[in-house]
């Protein structure tokens, strides 16, 4: 019996062959990517948890999957403004590959969090007038994401006011002055205001403690109509603010759906559900190399009209016609 002989050259080559094998063997495993998710709101609140599937949907419908592909960092601050700057500092100590901000009291925690670290917006009043972007096409800094063009509502909606009380004189304006988009809002209010002729009475509530007293100065100064503007805090407390307009007897407008599934009269504005899920298209590329400062914000190009005939009739109002044939939906 010959015995097989191995030539130097063999052995090495299986050596280094071996090697190799073990080398890819040993190599750790591609980095899950990590995105920040700071919010203002509650995570016990089912609104904002449908918006957050959505956002895992449009993940899910690139290619990514939450704890098999993508981690998601969640940060709540459950209303209070106060805790939004050592939440997203946490993020930042996480090394986040990005954050993604909802409502404009934590895009600008974020920002003043970080200045390298993507923010991507869900949803902001104005990214321009706050300071967010340099412009919408080339944002410049590292902040991207969707904007709600809420300034440039309230005008539309003060007009469907007028439409629906033609001859309502003065229109109480309820706003949170802690949020930062609040005052372009009210600009935009006084500006189509004037051209209306009607009278604005804007009114603050900084907490929900404050949104009682505001009410009770709407009728004591004898308000027609109420246009309540974005915030998160009033989104939380959405039956309780359609409960007590109600209750005053004051026409109301507002710019989120949601309002109309607890009582709200009117809604007008865009989807919030759209823009958490297009929020996923940022983070996708985003991750994939693009650049904040280079990815042009998006705005909305559809708004929906929505009537709530229960809320009329409670308020003994007829909806003209010519709203309910523009009404993208009519509550029954």
């Amino acid at each position: 019996m010959r015995l097989a002989v191995i030539r130097p050259a063999t052995v090495v080559v299986l050596l280094l062959l071996s090697a190799f094998l073990c080398a890819a063997g040993a190599q750790p495993p591609e980095k899950m990517p990590r995105v920040g998710s700071l919010h203002l709101g509650s995570h016990s609140d089912p609104v904002i948890q449908s918006y957050l599937e959505a956002f895992r949907q449009g993940l899910r419908e690139l290619g990514y999957v939450e704890g098999q592909n993508i981690a998601i960092e969640y940060r709540w601050a459950e209303g209070k403004y106060d805790r939004l700057p050592g939440l997203a500092a946490e993020l930042v100590s996480l090394k986040v590959d990005i954050i993604v901000a909802t409502a404009l009291p934590a895009i600008q925690a974020a920002k003043q969090a970080t200045g390298t670290i993507p923010i991507v917006m869900t949803s902001s009043l104005d990214p321009v007038a706050t300071g967010f972007a340099a412009n919408l096409a080339r944002p410049g800094g590292n902040i991207t994401g969707l904007s709600a063009m809420a300034p440039e509502l309230v005008g539309k909606q003060l007009e469907l006011l007028k439409e629906l009380v033609p001859k309502v004189s003065r229109v109480a304006l309820l706003g949170n002055p802690a949020n930062p988009g609040t005052a372009p809002m009210v600009r935009r209010a006084q500006d189509a205001a004037r051209e209306l002729g009607i009278r604005l009475q804007p009114l603050e509530a900084r907490s929900p403690s404050e949104i009682d007293n505001a009410f009770a100065a709407m009728t004591r100064e004898r308000a027609g109509a109420l246009l309540v503007l974005l915030d998160v805090m009033f989104a939380d407390h959405r039956a309780r603010i359609a409960d007590l307009a109600a209750k005053h007897r004051l026409p109301a407008v507002y710019g989120l759906q949601d309002f109309a599934e607890v009582g709200g009269l009117i809604v007008y504005g865009s989807s919030f559900v759209d823009r958490f899920r297009r929020a996923a298209i940022f983070v996708d590329k985003i991750l994939k190399g693009a650049k904040p400062a280079a990815l042009p914000i998006e705005q909305p190009t559809r708004f929906a009209l929505t009537i709530n005939l229960r809320a009329a009739k409670a308020l003994g109002l007829t909806i003209p016609q010519s709203l309910l044939l523009r009404a993208d939906q009519v509550i029954q």
